[in-house]
């Protein structure tokens, strides 16, 4: 068996869970005889499609660094209806006349952008004492969840369907629930709403035009792999000259005075060996090594 280091820009079908894409794909891995850890950048709830990077090998332990990029969905949403997960998968347990114009969906979608406290869906991930919340809901318990804050970065209606339905295109940050986002639309409008439809377009460095399905990846694994170092080219880049390298190889938090601000990425031989920072004496420090 080899291994493997690297992600793969997987394209999620509607009606899965991710685990169960993630799944499809180890087993793909086994049968082109790698063996790797492999883990995906963030979920998609089941009725979710579009982007789902997955990380093969050590590309598994850079996800801290990509968490925090930009999400983008377009999503499809509609008014006057309720559903305990507020989603068309749901069972539905209020209905409104009220249905929004969209003048009215316009008029109030600035309000919702910026970093704002969300309260998560009750069917959602979340863990209450040790239970995820989503099991609690599924029996009947009744339980409240903290908000938590996120960061809207835009909200953009794009179409009108029918006059309960509209589609947006939302930008955000990690973290935000696009399910919580049509419960604040309708209750600001005064009604309810329902997410109907969602597609990922963007998670990071990860856009959906690079997508690449299950069915392809079966016919040629390795020409959909992505370098391990190409998600993190937004930080800087920094070379170990020759008389430092065995003692940054060796752990030595080596003092430096031409080291980028922040994280960086360090290379030795034009090799990604990991991820570093300098420390308040100007020391290279390494972070999280992909050796």
């Amino acid at each position: 068996m080899t291994q493997i280091n690297g992600f793969i820009n997987l394209y999620k079908n509607s009606g899965i869970t991710s685990n169960k894409a993630l799944s499809t794909l180890k087993n793909i891995l086994k049968e082109n005889n790698i063996s790797t850890k492999v883990g995906h950048l963030g979920t998609l709830d089941p009725l979710a499609q579009g982007v789902l990077p997955v990380g093969l090998g050590r590309a598994t332990r850079i996800f801290a660094y990509t968490l925090n990029k930009v999400k983008r969905y377009t999503a499809t949403f509609k008014f006057g209806i309720n559903t305990d997960t507020l989603d068309s998968d749901g069972k539905v347990i209020d209905n409104c006349d009220v249905l929004p114009t969209s003048c009215q969906i316009k008029s109030i979608l600035n309000s919702l952008v910026g970093e704002i406290e969300q309260v998560p869906p009750a069917y959602s991930a979340k863990s209450i004492n040790g239970v995820r919340a989503y099991k609690l809901a599924r029996q009947g318990e009744q339980f409240t969840l903290k908000p938590k804050k996120v960061n809207i970065f835009s909200i953009e209606l794009l179409q009108q369907i029918d006059d309960a339905t509209y589609t947006f295109d939302i930008a955000c940050s990690g973290g935000t629930y696009i399910r919580a986002i049509v419960r604040d639309i309708a209750k600001l409008l005064n009604t309810y709403g329902i997410m109907t439809q969602l597609t990922r377009t963007q998670s990071g460095y990860f856009n959906i035009d690079t997508c690449v399905k299950i069915e392809d990846i079966k016919e040629n694994l390795h020409k959909y792999i992505i370098p391990i170092d190409k998600p993190l080219e937004y930080m800087p880049k920094y070379i170990v000259k020759d008389k430092h390298k065995k003692l940054v190889l060796n752990g030595v938090a080596v003092s430096l005075d031409d080291l980028p601000n922040g994280y960086f990425r360090v290379y030795i031989d034009d090799k990604l060996i990991g991820i570093a920072e300098r420390n308040q004496e100007n020391r290279l420090k390494i972070k999280t090594w992909l050796l």
